[in-house]
């Protein structure tokens, strides 16, 4: 049995995008979709989770994704707690069970984890009580699911339908859990071609096995493509001698109107932030005609409302939309 659904197949944790199937996915989507008009109310604000208690709880810095999370989770109208765990007990030397035996005492219905280790959403989730929700926004290199599907959602707005485009992920590769999740994302929602290009260094080894045509060289990788997807270098959890200097990097594999110019007119470009204008991307892309990256933090809101109140148990109705 999955540990994200319930016994009747609804939604109760959202871990990763692996193991979920296209209807699942398709009602995340359609759920978002009656979520985006709530940020241009007078006021901002539905009432699905009122009395509901939220906690997130980031055990990695994030800037982006904790605020859209506390924005979603203030606009069904739950209460929040934000736990600053540097400051927390279990820098104290509390365990993270006491910590989350502590929160439920609370009764807190939800907990939304960021963590450097792979796994540990997973984890906390095998350990909560029967009450709790868990959410995982970020664990080590494996997954970020809302990440992935708010991404998707951006897709599906600007493309409508999933079943002809071809999609490129560009970057490193190698350190990305948004890489791997959007993978697992497009391909159930059907996307025919997932291409992925980077450096040698920066390609993990066995990526073929998730369905994806590898390039190397980045002009190959963009021919003809709809949707380009940027990822950033992540310093922090590369080995030296990787990559010679960024400079190189972006000689190379940097975005720039040139290199994009071999994808498909109504390419769109696509970053989960933070972005590092000059390294991956330049300004010119980032903010010129074919990007939709501030779009994709406008929908992060709604698509992580919906994931809330999905596993929570009080969706709104929603009709069909196309998948």
């Amino acid at each position: 049995m999955n540990l994200q659904l319930t016994e009747d197949g609804r939604l109760r944790h959202f871990l990763t995008i692996e193991g979920l199937d296209r209807p699942l996915l398709t009602r995340i989507l359609d759920t978002a979709e009656s979520f985006v008009g709530v940020g241009e109310r007078a006021v901002k604000k539905v009432p699905l989770l009122r009395g509901k208690t939220i906690a997130n709880l980031f055990f990695e810095p994030s800037t982006r994704t904790r605020s859209t999370f506390e924005l979603a989770a203030k606009r069904l109208s739950a209460d929040l707690l934000n736990l600053s765990v540097s400051a927390s007990a279990t820098r104290k030397g509390e365990s993270l069970m006491d910590t989350l035996r502590n929160l439920e005492a609370m009764q807190c219905e939800m907990f939304v984890v960021r963590h450097e280790a792979s796994g540990a959403a997973h984890y906390i989730a095998s350990h909560v009580a029967p009450h709790v929700s868990v959410i995982n926004a970020g664990d080590g290199r494996h997954a970020h699911p809302t990440q992935a599907m708010l991404d998707m959602f951006t897709i599906r707005r600007h493309k409508e339908r999933f079943e002809h485009l071809k999609v490129a992920i560009v970057g490193d590769l190698m350190h990305s859990r948004v890489a791997r999740s959007q993978i697992h994302a497009l391909s159930i929602l059907g996307v025919p071609e997932i291409r992925v290009v980077a450096p040698r260094t920066l390609i993990p080894p066995f990526i073929e096995n998730m369905g994806v045509h590898v390039y190397t060289r980045l002009n190959r990788g963009l021919k003809d493509v709809d949707v380009v997807i940027m990822l950033r270098l992540q310093h922090e959890r590369m080995d030296s001698g990787l990559l010679p200097s960024e400079h190189e990097y972006f000689r190379y594999y940097g975005l720039t109107e040139e290199r994009l110019a071999v994808a498909d007119d109504n390419v769109i470009v696509m970053h989960p932030g933070p972005m590092n204008r000059g390294v991956e991307i330049d300004s010119d892309v980032a903010d010129g005609p074919h990007s939709v990256i501030l779009q994709q933090v406008t929908y992060g809101i709604a698509i992580r409302m919906a994931v809330m109140s999905m596993c929570l148990g009080n969706p709104p109705a929603v009709e069909g939309g196309e998948g």
